[in-house]
């Protein structure tokens, strides 16, 4: 039965609210081919750039050009089949591939200047603004290093923005880079911090500036303001979409220069996808530039240290330098035949000659030692708050009151030590259980300010006070899993899992009293029936969420762990499902199913993957629905089993 228009765009924005991945873009694909065979036709240029869409976004802008040069060739046979929102989308369009395109060196010059000398055709015949086409023109000019780049900078610069131009926040971001690259780098600093100051955001933004800015500032000697751009770029990466390859890679090269050579490498790790694959071929290279800079920066001192990262053929740094560079440079010269320039190799050079900044960076938030040691930035002074009016005295500020306070400021860096003045405080005193909370809060402030190695060395003293002050083990099991990113990420995983089971012994379903006697009120015994059965679903959701975090923290120990990591993370799932926590129960089933993959477990892989799928439709998580499914797709497809992949993709858009 053909579907009306309304139910065709309907299903297809369905569609469009997936995340990108391969789910979404085979949902958009059915959807194609569905208006196609059955229409109806005024819904065929709502599909084809929601699929042009889904492609670009996920990295296969190449294989987006035949369905973009379908939707154009629609619009100029069929007009009448478009209404106002699909004519806007179909000039939107223009701009994702022509920006896109040259990030491939396999697309012939022709084919990209032709596309662009058809946009800007297209947008004078509708009367449309031309800083879009002004830009892209520019940004071409740049990714080839054309000689007219300067000019066309200029030209995009004072051409007016318009409703087709980029978001307010990566129009300065982009000003911001170039000028760094042709060496304004204190006119971009100022750009940067302007835009910064606006507090506006973006898919990218201001994740791309932060990370720029911190290397303007390590590039001027100035450590203190480097590290403070830096915090807030880790910050703000954490939200930022696509794989940001260009900000990761800044990010690596920042803390290699900077004096920081474990947190490098570290980073490195958590980003290590990006060596071998990124959305596209240049943004894989930008990455590969800044790890061959980074990693030039740390030789010789440290060119033995050992690495071990997926897909890369090395063991420590100075054959990662060695790799990198080899990498780097088949795709340089791969994009400079392309573009007729030795733009890239000027840049592989470039990074190659990297050294080492003149300042260090101090990073660290907590001294080492953990609680026992020194905050680095003490808090400020407090000033003397104002009492009651009746007795006209003043109260001095309390280390609890300043922490939260700086906390509401946002300055993490001083709030960690006026937590550890006010755990110390409560320890002298003989409240452990109040020390323990507050050490707690000092861990996780120096997390969320990028000290991994204070926040995992303060997070052990934080659980041994709370356990040893009487706090029920429910209570700690948020801080366990709070600690639980941060000692993945320091590889000190024994220590938490050591944790782990010391709290789930205490959350051990306690055996009932079968001689007890019935209290004789029957309305006391249904109230503290409830109450115990309340209880018991709090201590089961603990026991899941301790269950979730060890199995995290194993996965990231090793294939060794891997069976020990699915199996808790399979009996967390039931236990969140048990308690009807249907999302965790879904992450942890989607856990589970990666593991199994990983140690080549297909059937329970795909298994415990179509349980995440099924939860997240339940509790309505579209985005990691969306993710998941694809995932289960790739693998459903992998393992012959294709009829049930469609059966998935569909499934999306019901």
């Amino acid at each position: 039965m053909t579907r009306s228009l309304d139910e065709a765009n309907r299903e297809i924005s369905r569609v469009r609210s997936l995340p990108y991945g391969a789910a979404r873009t085979q949902a958009a694909e059915q959807q194609v081919r569905l208006i196609e065979a059955e229409g109806p036709d005024k819904a065929r240029a709502f599909a084809l750039s929601v699929l042009v869409e889904s492609l670009v976004w996920n990295g296969e802008v190449d294989k987006a050009y035949l369905p973009f040069t379908q939707l154009v060739r629609w619009y100029d046979q069929h007009p009448e089949h478009f209404d106002d929102m699909d004519v806007q989308g179909m000039f939107w369009t223009f701009k994702w591939m022509v920006g896109h395109l040259s990030d491939f060196p396999n697309v012939p010059a022709s084919q990209i200047e032709a596309t662009l000398e058809d946009m800007e055709r297209r947008y004078a015949l509708a009367g449309l603004g031309r800083d879009a086409v002004a830009f892209e023109r520019f940004s071409l000019a740049r990714t080839r290093g054309s000689a007219d780049v300067d000019a066309l900078y200029e030209e995009w610069v004072r051409t007016p923005r318009d409703e087709y131009s980029q978001c307010e926040v990566c129009d300065p971001g982009d000003r911001a880079t170039y000028l760094v690259e042709r060496g304004d780098a204190e006119e971009a600093r100022r750009l940067i911090e302007q835009t910064l100051a606006t507090g506006q955001t973006c898919a990218t933004e201001p994740a791309d500036m932060l990370s720029t800015l911190a290397l303007i500032h390590l590039d001027a000697g100035r450590a203190a303001e480097a590290a403070s751009a830096h915090r807030r770029a880790v910050a703000a990466l954490a939200e930022a979409e696509s794989d940001m390859a260009g900000a990761r890679g800044e990010r690596f090269e920042l803390l290699a220069r900077g004096g920081q050579p474990t947190r490098a490498l570290r980073a490195l790790v958590v980003d290590q996808r990006l060596l071998v694959q990124a959305d596209t071929p240049r943004d894989r290279l930008i990455f590969l530039l800044h790890v061959v800079a980074g990693t030039s920066a740390l030789l010789p001192e440290h060119a033995d240290v050992a690495v071990t990262l997926d897909g890369v053929p090395a063991t420590d740094v100075a054959s990662l330098r060695t790799w990198a560079d080899a990498e780097a440079e088949t795709l340089a010269r791969a994009f400079d035949a392309r573009n007729g320039t030795d733009r890239y190799a000027t840049l592989l050079a470039r990074a190659r000659a990297t050294r080492p900044a003149g300042v260090r960076l101090d990073l660290d938030v907590i001294r080492a030692g953990g609680p026992s040691g020194a905050p680095v930035a003490a808090a400020p002074a407090a000033p003397a708050a104002p009492a009651s009016a009746a007795d006209g005295a003043e109260a001095e500020e309390s280390a609890v009151q300043r922490a939260e306070r700086l906390v509401a400021d946002g300055d993490l860096v001083s709030a960690a030590g006026a937590w550890l003045d006010a755990a110390a405080q409560a320890e002298a005193a003989g409240r452990l259980a109040e020390s323990g909370f507050a050490t707690a809060e000092a861990a996780r402030c120096a997390q969320e300010a990028g000290d991994e190695d204070g926040a995992a060395a303060t997070y052990p003293g934080a659980v041994a006070r709370m356990r040893a002050g009487g706090v029920p083990p429910a209570d700690v099991v948020p801080v366990v899993v709070a600690w639980g990113p941060v000692a993945v990420t320091t590889g000190t995983g024994p220590a938490l899992l050591e944790a782990v089971d010391g709290l789930l012994d205490g959350l051990a379903e306690p055996t009932p009293d079968a001689d007890a006697p019935a209290p004789a009120d029957a309305a006391a015994h249904a109230a503290g029936a409830e109450l115990d059965e309340r209880v018991a679903r709090a201590r089961r959701r603990a026991r899941a969420d301790l269950d979730d975090t060890a199995a995290r923290v194993l996965a990231s120990m090793g294939p060794e762990h891997a069976a020990d990591a699915a199996a808790r993370a399979s009996r967390a799932a039931e236990t969140y499902a048990a308690v009807d926590a249907v999302a965790d129960a879904s992450h942890a089933f989607w856990l589970a199913g990666r593991l199994h993959h990983a140690m080549g477990g297909v059937d329970d892989a795909i298994w415990n993957l179509e349980s995440a799928v099924e939860g997240f439709g339940i509790a309505r998580a579209t985005e990691p629905r969306g993710a998941a499914a694809s995932m289960l797709v790739d693998m459903l497809r992998a393992a012959g089993r294709d009829d049930r992949a469609d059966e998935v993709v569909a499934s999306l858009t019901r």
